[in-house]
């Protein structure tokens, strides 16, 4: 196992501030793969865990670290991949889920795929909810993008992954304009699955549990809460060999986790808010 470690720490390239903290990081590393292990044992689940550069991270540390969504106060309990791919770092998740959907209407409407810039939203977009990579909304980043008439490209003002002041110069080139954005009906896979047929979609989830965190291929069907605490967004969806439905959902933890940073959600659940919640806080620009 130890092997396997100095294998994982070279290909992430983890740098540790002593040998006591690194001891720390290789049991923890040991348990997770003991876990991991053990799932993928059970010839009954229909998805798969595997190492990703989250595997010396504890669940509690993963949460802690990973996920920035903001739920709506007054919450209540087939597209194709069209969208860029960058990483994101802490808890810009609400950011990258915007910025995706925005990237995605975007390219529907004039064929063109245009990397756009969540660091704009991340500096720029502090006046409501919306607090930097200390988390969100997706529909207060939209509502940003309305008054400040678009979003500038990546390329222009690049991600750094931590709370900046706002470049007003660059925030003021904008390359991806849009009217306005709705809100789905909470609670209802239908509904969802006819936005998500004309566009990705923003979508809230708890993305919190281990086997989230571990997440490596198949479609997920574990067990999670409707405690919405990740954005992410939904770009399509289908149904696997053996009948089971899913949504595809694009998540911004690189692409060393999950199908290249894809996950597989079961889909048409018996509870109304669908997997993780994932039915319950969803919406869409519109352009």
């Amino acid at each position: 196992m130890s092997d396997r470690f100095e294998q994982w720490v070279s290909s992430y390239s983890r740098l540790y501030q002593d040998a006591a903290e690194k001891e720390k990081r290789f049991q923890i590393f040991k348990e997770n793969m003991e876990y991991i292990e053990s799932h993928n044992t059970d010839t009954n689940k229909k998805y798969k865990l595997g190492v990703n550069e989250f595997t010396d991270l504890t669940n509690e540390e993963f949460k802690a670290m990973r996920n920035g969504y903001k739920m709506r106060s007054s919450n209540t309990v087939a597209a194709s991949k069209t969208t860029s791919f960058r990483y994101e770092n802490v808890r810009c998740c609400w950011a990258f889920s915007a910025v995706a959907a925005m990237e995605g209407i975007s390219k529907l409407k004039t064929g063109t795929l245009i990397s756009l810039s969540e660091q704009e939203l991340v500096d720029c977009d502090v006046n409501g909810e919306d607090q930097g990579c200390n988390g969100g909304l997706m529909d207060d980043a939209f509502e940003f993008i309305i008054l400040n008439k678009g979003l500038t490209t990546e390329t222009n003002y690049p991600y750094e992954g931590v709370d900046g002041s706002c470049n007003k110069k660059k925030s003021a080139n904008h390359a991806v304009k849009i009217t306005g954005y709705e809100d789905v009906p909470s609670n209802s896979e239908s509904a969802l699955l006819k936005a998500v047929a004309n566009q990705p979609v923003s979508v809230a989830i708890d993305a919190g549990g281990s086997d989230f965190q571990h997440y490596k291929s198949g479609v997920f069907t574990g067990e999670c809460t409707t405690f919405l605490d990740h954005g992410v967004t939904a770009v399509g969806y289908g149904e696997a060999e053996d009948g089971t439905k899913y949504w595809l959902v694009k998540n911004s933890w690189g692409t060393s986790w999950g199908e290249d940073g894809y996950i597989r959600m079961q889909r048409d659940i018996d509870a109304a808010e669908g997997l993780c919640g994932i039915a319950m806080e969803a919406s869409y620009p519109t352009a």
